[in-house]
């Protein structure tokens, strides 16, 4: 086959938005993935927040198809039998342009593909790339079953495993304690009962994360996204974590008593299952992030480790379409030299580097370990819901003073002097 310019391996967000991007370049390029459609390999929970990547792909987000707009952010920490919920409304995340949407990927993945076809670019859908065409240190294209596509420049798109990284020798083996294994299930549910359990208008959506109990101790969580007619839900546990415990825990069995528990049953009932899906999810943080760059190649979204958990939210989709982007510009000033070597494609890791991606991984570099703490996962989500168990209880005797309740709760967990040490390790994030 006669060289191309730009192979792209993977029609994720990352490597859609670098083919989006370089659509206009003059240059040939494709997209290969190994799913039978472009999403169909792609199941994040999902949210995608749209402030960080208006900037970069201005025109895309007035036909795109999103779920809906979040207005309602819940936060629910459970005990072994009870639950605490915080609920967060904010009326100007109800105005337009709205800052972040649930999100099906299957179905936003598969109509950026064709916005990237409408541009020129091909995208190849059931082709699974098997090696790395290589002349030295230098990557030529791809190996594709029996089949060689040479290529000036290879954009590793291939998801949280990439071989690819690995194969180009830009990357150490993984370790389990850099990922968590996410599960979930879509939920059809009717949009007025969706609505009405989550006091929602139409439109309106909300996004609710679950912590505790649900994990047996374990590092991780549970969450809840409202569609237009079904439900996400699912839990994200740390693959490390899951593969220390004893016995064996198996986190569909997890999700299954997750759903049983009355305050999640309540939300999705009368709801069925339309899908199941399982995927890894990085969680190594900027001390995982392998080098970006190489002879012929460059790495973008979840290959190149562009995951973040910052408790409260967790971050990725956003980060895979900057990195897109920016390797695109790369890309483009490469091949106005006619140079596609590690020193002349070295600029798109600077451009990350000045991006909102290298400042938030690099700001919260400190989740990592304190994701590592048990307790986070069991003993305070407990006291937490204990202590309002106990401020609301009326009894048959004299209520004694609100402050002398909580005082005499929390000091057995939160204002132990185990609690404080770890309250101040959370000045880190």
């Amino acid at each position: 086959m006669e060289k191309i310019d730009v192979v792209i391996v993977g029609a994720g967000l990352a490597g859609l938005s670098c083919a989006y991007a370089l659509a206009d370049a003059g240059m040939m390029v494709v997209v290969i993935d190994r799913g039978d459609f472009p999403g169909s390999k792609n199941v994040t929970g999902g949210r995608i927040y749209l402030d960080p990547v208006r900037r970069v792909l201005p025109d895309l987000w007035d036909e795109a198809p999103f779920e809906r707009h979040v207005v309602r952010e819940i936060l629910t920490l459970m005990g072994a039998h009870n639950s605490t919920s915080i609920c967060h409304y904010s009326e100007t995340r109800d105005e337009s342009p709205y800052p972040s949407y649930t999100i099906l990927r299957a179905r936003f993945d598969r109509w950026f593909a064709e916005k990237v076809g409408e541009k020129g670019v091909f995208v190849i859908p059931q082709k699974r790339v098997d090696d790395l065409l290589m002349d030295g240190s230098r990557v030529n294209g791809v190996r594709a079953g029996d089949e060689e596509i040479p290529a000036e420049v290879v954009v590793a798109a291939d998801g949280v495993l990439s071989f690819l990284a690995e194969k180009a020798g830009l990357r150490q083996k993984f370790r389990p304690e850099q990922f968590a294994v996410g599960y979930k299930e879509i939920i059809g549910l009717d949009k007025g009962k969706i609505e009405d359990r989550f006091n929602l208008n139409p439109d309106e959506g909300a996004a609710q994360l679950f912590v505790g109990s649900l994990t047996k101790g374990m590092m991780g969580g549970g969450f809840l996204y409202t569609n237009q007619d079904s439900i996400s839900l699912g839990m994200v546990v740390g693959l490390a974590a899951l593969n220390n415990r004893k016995p064996r825990q198996e986190v569909y069995q997890l999700l299954d008593e997750f759903k049983a528990r009355p305050e999640v049953q309540r939300l999705i009932d009368g709801g069925e299952t339309a899908e199941y899906s399982a995927h890894l999810i990085p969680e190594g943080g900027i001390g995982a992030k392998p080098k970006l760059t190489t002879h012929g190649m460059v790495v973008v979204g979840d290959a190149a480790g562009f995951g973040l958990n910052m408790l409260i939210t967790v971050r990725g989709m956003e980060y895979a379409m900057i990195s897109g982007v920016l390797a695109a510009e790369a890309i483009k000033k490469a091949r106005e030299k006619s140079d596609f070597s590690a020193l002349a494609l070295s600029c798109y890791e600077g451009l990350v580097n000045q991006s909102i991606i290298m400042k938030d991984l690099e700001t919260f570099r400190g989740s990592v370990d304190i994701l590592k703490n048990p307790r986070l996962f069991s003993l305070y989500p407990q006291a937490v819901c204990d202590v309002f168990e106990k401020l609301m209880c009326v009894e048959d005797t004299p209520k004694e003073k609100l402050s002398s309740t909580a005082y005499r709760e929390l000091r057995k967990t939160i204002l132990s002097l185990q609690g404080i040490k770890d309250m101040w390790s959370l000045r880190k994030i």
